[in-house]
């Protein structure tokens, strides 16, 4: 490859990215256009991570990002591995003794528990859960949930929240055109909820989800969004300019449905969950204790509980309280933050470095921003790796390069190339087509890896 203009040149690094998500896309571009040559290893067969399987579904102006993910792909430089898990099927160890370095961008799969009684009773759901189900990620495609209930809870204010609501009472007329699971489409048609209720712990000027995502619920065919109570920024100090605009806006929604919409979303505000009520092991009530706003010494804002305790009648209830990064075996990892300790993206503590780890994306920040968060974030660490390059090239005789590949063999992993994809994307493609989709995913394991042996 041409020496790269672009600045400190990385041409015969050899990179193992781990994680075919935005984050690891965007470092996996930089890295080749800088000279690397990087193997890109994901999970599952299909890469793209949070866009295919976390952006609703209604969303797909945000999907078409994974044009440019789809340019990066199929790059010379760069080679997909499909269907390979790092700690299943291949160890830290196996990277490293391979490759001169290995970035980690294994985002945050998991899920934040409210940690409240009852929160075990069938009703009482991840937004994870709920979002991959609709999205056909095979991990989760198997699941149902109940949705005979009129009234469900969203635990939660940001825009997965809103991302739930707006799934759950938008009409599926609207829902089928898009690449939504056919299986979630048909239980939405039968869905008998006709008020979702959001819970924020704060105030609204806290509210974390983007002006524009509540604009949109807002302005569904047959959809009414109310606040429950007033309005204000009491106890919680000195607003910004963006804050100040969530606020005003909040202010002028109505304080009750008109009685005129098919289905309501509502607003509640400075309201904790206390715990699940329920009855023959499924979920009844949500218990929810009023909180007030107070201002910390460094000027964050934080609810305490008033003991004013009242429930809300219910059959489901979801949380959606924030992703959780999980540990990958033979890394050093931060069980408070649910983060891979790191410096600038360079793995491990301040002068206890693990050398040639890196890390990209929420799995080194936390589950923060939305995905053009992640291209930032992405340079940082990139510049880190292409400052250490001479060095992790100096001692390349220590490593076996390209072994990889025969372990995986060896293993009886099945590797799923970029070619591979490709197939199975028209083949999606194909099946939507059929249907006035956008496309229809193989959602279960079995389907697509059975895709590939079809002609």
């Amino acid at each position: 490859m041409a020496e790269s203009n672009l600045g400190p040149s990385a041409n015969g690094l050899r990179v193992a990215v781990v994680g075919a998500g935005p984050a690891g896309f965007y470092a996996t571009d930089m890295l080749a256009k800088h000279g690397a040559s990087v193997d890109l290893f994901e999970r599952l067969p299909a890469p793209f991570g949070l866009l295919r399987y976390g952006v609703a579904p209604d969303h797909q102006n945000i999907k078409r990002a994974g044009v440019a993910f789809e340019r990066t792909a199929q790059l010379a430089n760069v080679h997909y591995f499909g269907n390979v898990a790092i700690g299943r099927d291949l160890g830290v160890d196996d990277l490293l003794r391979d490759y001169d370095q290995v970035l980690f961008a294994i985002g945050a799969a998991s899920d934040r528990k409210l940690g409240i009684p009852g929160e075990q009773l069938h009703g009482s759901v991840a937004a994870t859960s709920f979002v991959g189900w609709y999205n056909g990620h095979p991990d989760f495609s198997g699941l149902s949930f109940d949705l005979g209930t009129e009234r469900a809870v969203v635990v939660g204010m940001g825009n997965v929240a809103l991302d739930v609501a707006r799934i759950l009472v938008r009409r599926t007329a609207e829902l089928g055109t898009t690449d939504i699971s056919d299986y979630a489409l048909a239980a939405l048609e039968k869905s008998a909820v006709r008020e979702v209720v959001l819970l924020g712990r704060r105030g609204p000027a806290q509210a974390a989800f983007d002006q524009g995502e509540l604009v949109d619920i807002a302005g569904l065919s047959g959809v009414e969004v109310v606040i429950d109570g007033e309005v204000s920024n009491d106890g919680a100090g000195e607003l910004s300019g963006p804050a100040r605009r969530n606020l005003d806006y909040l202010a002028s929604l109505p304080r009750a449905p008109s009685g005129n919409a098919e289905r309501v979303v509502r607003l509640r505000f400075l309201a904790s969950p206390k715990a699940l009520l329920g009855a023959a092991e499924r979920v009844t009530a949500l218990e929810v204790e009023r909180t007030a706003l107070s201002v910390r010494a460094d000027g964050s804002v934080s609810a305490r509980g008033t003991g004013i305790v009242d429930s809300i009648d219910t059959g489901l209830v979801i949380r959606s309280i924030g992703y959780q990064g999980t540990p990958i075996p033979g890394l050093p990892f931060d069980e408070q933050r649910s983060v891979i300790p790191n410096q600038a993206g360079r793995v491990g503590l301040a002068g206890e470095p693990f050398d040639r780890c890196y890390v990209v994306g929420w799995i080194k920040r936390g589950p923060v921003g939305l995905l053009g968060s992640n291209k930032q974030d992405a340079k940082e660490t990139v510049d880190c790796m292409l400052g250490d390059a001479d060095k992790a090239l100096a001692e390349r005789a220590k490593r076996t390069p390209g072994a990889v590949p025969g372990l995986l063999r060896e293993r009886g992993v099945r590797a799923v190339s970029y070619a591979d994809w490709r197939r199975l994307d028209e083949k999606e493609r194909a099946r939507g087509a059929e249907r006035g989709k956008v496309r229809e995913k193989f959602a279960s394991w079995q389907g697509l890896l059975g895709a590939l042996d079809e002609t």
